[in-house]
Formats: C-alpha cells, structure tokens, sequence
C-alpha cells in the first residue's frame, strides 16, 4: 500500500508537469521577454504552499541573472508594498487565484504601477482578470487523496517558475562564470573564480635555485620552503626544470655524494606548468591528469617562462577546490 500510494503520488505530479508543456504559449514568451526588458525586480509573492514555493522561484531568478526578491502579501498589506516600484514586476503566485491576501494587493500594485503577471490555474479569477500576463499552472487533480493539501499544483508551479527561470538565464546568456560571481562563497564559486594567482607562493615563499647549484642546496631550498620541491632557472632566470622531493630521495639511494651534484642531474626538464591567469581548477586538473602518476607541485610561470610562483595539492586542498 505505502509503495503503490507513493508510486501514484508521482506519476500524478509528473502528469501534472508534462500538462504544463503545451502551455509554454505566445503569452509565455511575452511574459520572458517583458521581464527581460525590464528596469525594474521581479517581485514574487504568493500566501501558503505558493509563498514557499515563490520563495524559491525568486531565489533561483536572483541567482541566475534577473534581480527578484520575495515579498509576503500579508506584510505587503502592512507596509512591505513600499519595497516595489512602478518599474518592477509582480509574479503573483495563487492556485485558485483567489488568495485574500493577494487579491487584497492587486489594486495597490496597479496604482504603484508595476505590472503583474499571475500565475494561477483560472484565468477568470480576481488575479487572472488583473493581470498583464496570465501563466496557467492548474492540475487536473492534487495527489493528496482528499484533494486538500498542495502536491501536484505545487509541482507544477516549481516547475513553472524554473521554465521561466532557465528562459530568462538562455536568453541572457549567463554563463557558468556569471553564476560563480552571485555564488562566491559556494564550491562552484571558488572553482569558477579562484585564480592560481589567488592561491600560488610568491616571492620569498616561492623556491628556486640556480642549474649550478646541487643537489645539497637544493634539498636545504626545499627544506626551509616546506613544499616539496624547487624550480631551477638558467643564468638568465628562465624557468628550466624541477626538482623535488621525490628526486632527492631517489638519489640519497645511491649514496651521500650524490648530494654534491650538480641539479641539472636530476631535475625534470620538461615538467608541467601552469600561467597565473588559469582557473586553481585547471591547475588540480592537470595535477591530476599528469602521467603516469599525478604530481603535487606545480610551477607558475609568467610570458616569459620564469617562475613567479608555485602551486601546492594543499593548497587546492585548503581552498575547498578540490
């Protein structure tokens, strides 16, 4: 029983969502487009189930490129009104379109001037008949079996609003990087917007040594930088290879003197390296797709291939990157 009410429970609301299709009409589109062209905010309301849900519509609009805000019609009715203007848009969310609360506000808002656009599942209710565009959202029936508590319809308006939100996001060509800047404090902002340059050591924190140093010095490099390894540059500073850890150890193997040769003996000639202008996520990137196994430094070299910093797996690591 409990597995077959939830089964119905879906398919129900899912019924309820593919109804909405045919509905993304002429007026839809007008609505979008109204709302594209506009100087103002969305401003959603809706009482209840719809409140809730119109929160979400208006956090998703805000968080993908048109400026919206949730205003309680209640609180609206009180004094909340003042918050919108003449160039803003009310999205008004109401079933029945019937709500007290909304329905109360309706002559408030025409004499602010906003414009309304309803989301509702009658037209010829107070809101639909006040309305400059009409979005249908109504079911055929509610999942709950008493017909009573919101399920399908409000469904259908979460789907509805994300239809708008996705249209408005497509026709303004938001990109993954415009997200991350409403959204740096999330990992997907940190990923979209954090530069090697943010996160790489620089200056005295950042360890070189000369081709015509050893092995012994640059261990001590290593040692006092604490990053496991050091980038080696000709006479000129320019950035021609890397030692680490891996490679000193490699070599103490083979006996202490091998700490008095000379580095170019066992430095990587060709290792990889990165630009400060790229994404801290394409230098975990090709930390990870190193082959054949993935490293944990990388050198950071300017135009002109000299080292202007390094960059360290716990850096990444530090930074919620990875």
């Amino acid at each position: 029983m409990i597995k077959e009410k939830a089964i119905e429970t879906l398919n129900i609301e899912a019924d309820a969502v593919r109804a909405l299709i045919p509905r993304i009409d002429d007026e839809f589109e007008q609505a979008v487009q109204f709302i594209l062209a506009g100087k103002g905010r969305v401003v959603v309301t809706g009482m209840g189930k719809s409140g809730h849900v119109g929160r979400k519509i208006a956090a998703s609009l805000a968080s993908t490129g048109t400026p919206a805000f949730f205003m309680h019609p209640g609180e609206a009715f009180h004094g909340d009104l003042g918050m919108v203007t003449e160039n803003d848009i009310v999205l008004a969310i109401s079933n029945s379109g019937e709500s007290t609360e909304i329905v109360n506000i309706l002559a408030l808002i025409k004499r602010i001037g906003a414009t309304i656009i309803a989301m509702s599942g009658r037209r010829d209710s107070t809101l639909g008949k006040n309305a400059e565009f009409f979005i249908d959202i109504g079911v055929e029936r509610e999942a709950c079996p008493l017909g009573l508590a919101p399920t399908a319809s409000t469904t259908a308006t979460l789907a509805m609003g994300d239809a708008i939100t996705i249209a408005l996001l497509s026709a303004r060509n938001f990109t993954a990087q415009d997200f991350a800047l409403f959204h740096p404090g999330g990992a997907l902002g940190r990923k979209l917007l954090l530069t090697v340059e943010n996160i790489m050591h620089r200056g005295e924190d950042n360890p070189i040594i000369s081709v015509r140093q050893t092995a012994k010095e640059a261990l001590f490099m290593m040692t006092d930088k604490g990053l496991g390894a050091t980038s080696v540059v000709d006479a000129n500073g320019f950035f021609i290879g890397l030692v680490t850890d891996g490679d000193i150890r490699r070599g103490l193997a083979k006996g202490s003197q091998f700490l008095d040769e000379p580095i170019e003996n066992l430095m990587t000639r060709t290792p990889k390296t990165i630009s400060k202008e790229k994404l801290a996520a394409a230098a975990l990137s090709v930390m990870e797709k190193n082959k054949p196994r993935p490293i944990t430094v990388l050198p950071v070299v300017d135009n002109e291939n000299k080292p202007i910093g390094i960059v360290h797996l716990t850096d990444l690591l530090r930074q919620g990157v990875v």
